[in-house]
């Protein structure tokens, strides 16, 4: 009888409910270790590589188009528009003349009539098309490349030439007799003009793209306009 007491109380202990169930690392559900790795970082981000500044042309390769916004008559003159292979200037010689915007010059066309004598320089403009009054910086180199003594900014003027805008420098004791400097853009293209009969000059400005002039905004009486860019004169002469 003790005997069989005893075998049954062993049994009972061994089946008490709140034993700690083992932990089986490794399976589902586990917890993680303390060790675990990581997310891996995202790998940087590379800078974008700058711009290139633009650097100066000295060769000139054709633009048909180009040429061809030169009329090959003006005013009752013949204008001699010659291939790029007979004339040695390149879009680089000039473009110094026209500094930062000068370094973005592709093409050149020149043009000329004999007499009266008129000389014209086209420009193609790469990137950003350029306004008459960007040219500003530039007037006094531009006045020395076709042959103006000094270099002298005050002669030059915005001028409005009928519903079209240029800088212009006349006629001064520094030119030969009757002569007239032009200057002025038309988006991707610059051009540089110098003659010594005005009416042959006008006729050729007329006659090539160009910016229109500003429409003047009306102002409320007792005010002055802003300073800034500056505002072209009038100037007699066709649209």
């Amino acid at each position: 009888m003790t005997l069989l007491v005893l075998i049954a109380l062993l049994a009972s202990c061994g089946d008490q409910p709140g034993s700690p169930s083992p932990v089986v690392s490794g399976l589902a559900g586990a917890s993680p270790s303390a060790d675990a790795s990581a997310p891996a970082s995202a790998p940087p981000t590379s800078s974008p590589s700058p711009t290139p500044n633009p650097t100066p042309q000295y060769t000139n390769p054709a633009d048909e188009a180009l040429a061809d916004l030169i009329p090959t008559r003006v005013g009752g003159a013949r204008v001699v528009v010659p291939p790029v292979d007979e004339f040695a200037i390149t879009p680089g010689d000039i473009g110094e003349v026209y500094g930062d915007i000068g370094l973005r010059f592709t093409a050149l066309q020149v043009a000329f009539v004999q007499e009266p004598r008129l000389s014209l320089y086209a420009m193609r403009v790469s990137g950003v098309e350029v306004a008459t009054a960007d040219l500003e910086p530039y007037l006094e180199t531009a006045g020395r490349y076709v042959g103006i003594a000094g270099l002298v900014r005050e002669p030059w003027e915005l001028t409005r030439i009928g519903r079209r805008v240029a800088w212009v420098r006349p006629e001064d004791n520094a030119t030969a007799l009757g002569t007239m400097i032009y200057t002025w853009a038309a988006g991707d293209v610059v051009f540089l003009m110098i003659g010594v009969d005005d009416d042959l000059n006008r006729a050729l400005f007329r006659a090539l793209p160009g910016e229109a002039a500003p429409t003047a905004s009306p102002r409320p009486s007792g005010t002055t306009a802003p300073s800034g860019s500056p505002e072209p004169s009038a100037s007699a002469g066709g649209s």
